[in-house]
């Protein structure tokens, strides 16, 4: 394998380490209102949909944020942008405990957002340090700072409780200041950047940054990181409020359970590069979706009461999912879903080197706009139906238009590369020729007419 010129290992595990540190800790404050939000709901009386909206704000600034991120990435050095964003976001998160009224929580929100703008920033940042070879588990092991979704749904219920919701916000802030600092005194410049910078060469233009947005394939990426990441921080945000409502948890439960799903949601992302590496994007796009589909399937029915004719007269039963079921079952998805959030990103540097920041950003605030606008769906369908599971329909039918899109693509695709399967319409699989006759009489089939015979694959 091709060694970086001029890049230690030390220095790649220095990156990525304090990246990886960075990062969790910016989710962490992120995904901070799937905490504070249930008691700030409660303080204020709003409808689920206004929860949705509350919830969801921030994640609006993480996404739409991320696409000048990456662009500023790439041109200034994710060292300096990294460490300007965590102090930004620290100093929103701090004034947020002294907001009163349902407007300013918005507004807070908008600024605590930023924080989710970190992800593009550690993409760009961590992809310069290692060979193409290794960007997929590197970018993985980056990527499992989603941990710190998990990490806000188990500890910040209990510093609620403990001290108050406007104090966890100050001891919030003050964490990630600390790792700002901490960053920017022990990081370095990557080798990308320092280059540039010893050469006196300009940074690259923001309009040649983003030439490559007018492909398709790059919005098609964005579509697939919709769901797997989108969906990921939607739920992330939403099953404290779900288990809460739909099966009348205490609070602190609700956050254990939930960073039940947002712990392998997040640290399997690691595993998700390495297979990606080794497999290839395609198949574990595939894996991610097939079992999304059923995990979905299961968690979208909701709990039903029957009365059948029976023989002696009606008989009336009912189904729905135990909690237990409810619980593996959002775990297998979250862990799914981190398989795919680390091969969506696996394409974008082999795809795009040039173009990591403008690339991975529109395709991150895709993503997050996922992250933002699914909290709100799944707040407006359970006033609208009154149905709890209704969330995870919504997702069902994300999901299988992803895959059809995906399966379609992969196929036009093919068909460019191997035109003259065009022609072989009546197959649903193509050997060289077909398969021979079995010998007769001790001799060799005859040759099929229209070529030779090649063994079958």
């Amino acid at each position: 394998m091709q060694k970086m010129a001029g890049v230690a290992p030390g220095d790649q595990t220095r990156a990525l380490g304090l990246s990886t540190v960075a990062f969790t800790t910016c989710f962490a404050v992120w995904t901070i209102f799937s905490i504070l939000g249930v008691r700030i709901k409660q303080e204020l009386g709003l409808t689920d949909t206004e929860f949705g909206l509350l919830v969801a704000t921030p994640v609006l600034t993480g996404s739409i944020s991320r696409i000048f991120l990456g662009i500023w990435t790439e041109q200034f050095g994710g060292r300096l942008v990294f460490t300007l964003q965590m102090l930004t976001t620290a100093l929103a998160c701090f004034l947020l405990s002294f907001v009163r009224t349902y407007e300013m929580f918005l507004l807070a929100a908008l600024g605590v957002g930023l924080a989710g703008g970190s992800f593009i920033v550690g993409v760009a940042y961590v992809s310069r340090w290692y060979e193409k070879e290794r960007q997929g588990t590197a970018l993985g092991i980056f990527g499992a700072g989603n941990a710190g979704a998990a990490v806000t749904n188990f500890a910040a219920p209990f510093l609620v409780l403990a001290f108050g919701w406007q104090e966890t916000a100050q001891i919030y802030a003050v964490i990630l200041a600390i790792v700002a600092v901490a960053f920017f005194l022990f990081a370095k410049d990557d080798p990308a950047h320092a280059a540039r910078r010893r050469s006196g060469e300009k940074p690259v233009s923001a309009l040649a940054q983003l030439e490559p947005l007018k492909n398709i394939q790059v919005w098609r990426f964005a579509t697939y990181y919709f769901f797997v990441f989108g969906g990921f921080v939607a739920l992330a945000s939403w099953l404290p409020r779900y288990y809460v409502g739909a099966y009348h948890l205490p609070l602190a439960t609700a956050g254990m359970l939930a960073a039940a799903y947002a712990l392998p949601g997040s640290v399997f992302r690691a595993f998700g590069g390495w297979l990606s590496d080794r497999w290839g994007a395609r198949r574990v796009m595939y894996l991610t979706f097939a079992v999304a589909l059923l995990c979905l399937f299961v968690l979208s029915y909701p709990e039903t009461q029957y009365v059948v004719a029976g023989i002696n007269g009606p008989l009336a039963f009912s189904f729905g999912i135990s909690l237990p079921l409810f619980v593996a079952m959002t775990i297998a998805l979250g862990f799914v879903m981190s398989l795919g959030k680390a091969a969506v990103y696996k394409h974008i540097p082999v795809y795009y080197p040039g173009h990591v920041g403008s690339v991975g950003g529109l395709v991150g605030m895709i993503g997050g706009l996922g992250g933002f606008v699914l909290p709100i769906g799944f707040g407006a369908l359970n006033d609208l139906t009154g149905v709890w599971t209704s969330c995870f329909m919504l997702l069902f039918v994300i999901v299988f238009v992803s895959m059809i899109w995906m399966h379609v693509a992969i196929g036009r695709m093919e068909a460019r590369k191997y035109p003259q399967l065009a022609a072989e319409t009546y197959l649903s699989d193509v050997p060289d020729a077909p398969h021979p006759a079995p010998a007769t009489g001790g001799a060799a089939a005859a040759e099929p007419r229209g070529g030779r015979v090649a063994p079958a694959e």
